[in-house]
Order: structure tokens, then sequence, then C-alpha cells
């Protein structure tokens, strides 16, 4: 088929573009610091495309937006954190993919929800509690990690997970970002052979697709770049946990 061709078989109306256009402006957005905000982006793919479906065709824009942010963040990464946490989360990915593999629509849904409930639930608890002795126990390292890859792998949906860990761990606005933007570059490059040749969601013709709406990425990424300048560390974090907590509560009702 054409390029055309391809884009057409998607069936898709134009409300339906424009929803997409507007999640992965979203994600732009995410990538660029303004965390929480990738929820509802990941909520929108799943209503159009399915929860399964989405995740295949959510992965390259993600892996072009990270290229974005680890160019624009570097330098504020902390690679003592990324280390402790990418072995773990290469175990939690792989568990994912064994999981994820076999489950039902349905149940791939209910998973993808709980999980949101979960993290935000633990997001409040540790910030109310404001408490620096949980970060430096291992074993909630492993946790995290291995959540985090667990999570990204069944509906990308790490960022919940990892912005537990990286508030708790207290990190700077600037070094929260930086630290997340190597981390899940990493880690979606790693996912990426398992969604082509495993669970074959990734494919020419939803390449084409995404091509199409890589501008609209570099348009959320820049944007977000201008607003993160203007928010101060205090309300960055409350930002977070209002916005996450929103999105978590759509995907749990939808």
């Amino acid at each position: 088929m054409s390029y055309l061709e391809i884009l057409q078989s998607y069936n898709l109306t134009v409300f339906q573009w424009m929803a997409i256009a507007f999640a992965v402006f979203l994600l732009g957005l995410s990538k660029s610091g303004i965390k929480g905000v990738g929820i509802i982006l990941i909520v929108i793919l799943a209503f159009v495309f399915g929860e399964k479906a989405s995740t295949g065709i959510l992965l390259p824009m993600l892996i072009c937006a990270d290229i974005l942010a680890v160019i624009y963040y570097n330098r504020h990464a902390d690679w003592g954190v990324i280390k402790k946490l990418i072995p773990w989360i290469i175990v939690g990915v792989l568990v994912g993919v064994w999981v994820g593999n076999d489950i039902s629509e349905f149940v791939f849904k209910r998973l993808m929800a709980i999980i949101i409930l979960i993290s935000v639930l633990i997001m409040f608890y540790f910030e109310k509690r404001k408490s620096s002795d949980v970060p430096n126990n291992k074993f909630f390292s492993v946790g995290m990690g291995f959540l985090t890859g667990f999570a990204t792998m069944i509906g990308n949906l790490a960022g919940p997970i990892s912005n537990i860990y990286f508030l708790t761990m207290r990190f700077p606005k600037n070094e929260f970002i930086g630290t997340a933007a190597w981390l899940f570059f990493i880690i979606n490059v790693i996912k990426l052979p398992f969604h082509i040749f495993i669970w074959e969601t990734v494919s020419v013709e939803s390449l084409v697709l995404n091509s199409v709406l890589i501008p609209a990425v570099a348009l959320g990424f820049l944007v977000g770049t201008r607003i993160v300048k203007r928010i101060s560390n205090v309300n960055y974090r409350r930002f977070i946990l209002i916005v996450t907590t929103i999105g978590g509560l759509i995907m749990l009702f939808r």
C-alpha cells in the first residue's frame, strides 16, 4: 500500500485525528517536564486504538520525544539513580512481556487502571509523610524499578511509578526531568524489539501513522519547556500530584 492508503486504512474520523494530535501534543509537554499529563494521552490513544495496540503506536513517538528530552536536559541527569534502577526495570519489562502477551483486552485495561490508582495513592502517602528514609531503602528501589519496568511494558504507564520515586527522593525540578529523560529513553529502546517481534504492535503501518504525528510532539515539547521555566520547585511537585490523580481517575472510571 502507498503512504496515503496506509493512513486511510485506519478509518479515523476528523474528531479522532484531532484527539490523537492533542494526545501527542501532550506527549511533548510530558517529556518537556510537565509530568502527569502522560496518563491523559494514554487514555486518549487507548480509546481510539484499544489498550494494547495503542502501546505500540505510542512507543516510537515516546522515543522521539525522549531524544528531545535527553538533548535538552542532559546535564541534569543523576546517573547513580539510573544505574540503580535499570537492572530491576529490565526484569519488570520481561515479566510485562510475558504477562501482557496472553491476557485479554479487558484484563489489560483493568491492569492499567489498577497500576495508576496504586501509584496515585502511594504518591500521596509519601508526599504527606515527607520521609527521607524510604528512598535509601534497597527494597524500595528494587520495588520501584520492577514496577516501573512492568508498568511501562503493560501500558506505557511507568510515569506515575517513577514520579513516586523521584518525588520521595526530593529531586529539584531540573534533576527530576533530566534523570527521567535518560531513564525512559533507555527503557523505551529496550522495549522496542518486544513490541516489534513478540507483541507485533509496532509495524510499518503504525510507523507511517507516527510519521505524521511527530510535528505535534515537537510542538508540545517546545511549549512545555517554556512553561517549566516558569514553575517553582514547590508548585512543580503539587502539579505532578494533582494531574496524575486526575489522569488516574479518568483511566479508572472511563
